[in-house]
């Protein structure tokens, strides 16, 4: 019988009722957003769904048109128990490298929360220390609704950002390639020159960089 006592702390291949089981009690579910772009923070969320309050429809964000994102967004704002999101800024990412700022930012995030849950459900195959009893599930996004919730939250925040930052700078297209390294977003380095947002750690940026300082 499988109980939360042998659970591993990387869960993969996660079924039904193993699902369940780490769900029971006051769990929060915790994804991120934005490893990859060459710009901006990595953004964090952790969510605490109530149990009396069930939200049809969530999955792994990125599986979601950016409409059905948007209104299960305030229906988790609405509905959820706590929400609560972190970040790590482009300085940190640089300073740390973008796995230890990641893990920095679901920190953040589930310190932010205004109930303390009794478990913390990852998604992927690592866990930062929250000093709470935590599992990574693989591809729990899409597979546990607390974690969807989370990706949702992270996702749609960090998109609102990117918008925000194409209005700043519009010669760049964030609003369409939300910040990652897409031909558009090579070109407009090439063209306009690396901003205080890019992360200066990553290839594409250092190299930039390298170049204007040699011209």
């Amino acid at each position: 019988m499988i109980t939360l006592d042998t659970m591993p702390v990387v869960i993969k291949n996660i079924t039904p009722e193993q699902v369940n089981l780490i769900s029971q009690g006051v769990v929060a579910g915790v994804d991120e957003v934005g490893r990859g772009p060459l710009v901006g923070d990595v953004v964090t969320a952790a969510v605490i769904l109530d149990p009396n309050k069930p939200i049809a429809g969530l999955n792994d964000s990125k599986k979601l048109s950016e409409k059905r994102r948007n209104a299960l967004y305030q229906d988790i704002i609405d509905n959820a128990l706590s929400v609560s999101v972190g970040r790590a800024s482009p300085a940190e990412i640089d300073e740390l490298n973008i796995l230890h700022a990641t893990m920095l930012a679901m920190q953040r995030a589930v310190a932010g929360l205004s109930i303390e849950p009794q478990r913390v459900l990852v998604d992927g195959n690592r866990v930062p220390d929250f000093g709470i009893a935590s599992h990574a599930v693989i591809k729990g996004d899409g597979l546990v609704a607390a974690i969807s919730a989370a990706s949702i939250i992270a996702k749609v925040t960090r998109d609102a950002e990117m918008d925000i930052l194409d209005q700043q700078y519009p010669q760049y297209g964030f609003a369409k390639h939300k910040g990652y390294p897409t031909k558009a977003h090579f070109e407009a380095l090439a063209l306009h020159g690396v901003l205080p947002e890019h992360r200066k750690s990553f290839k594409p940026v250092a190299e930039r960089i390298l170049l204007q300082n040699k011209s």
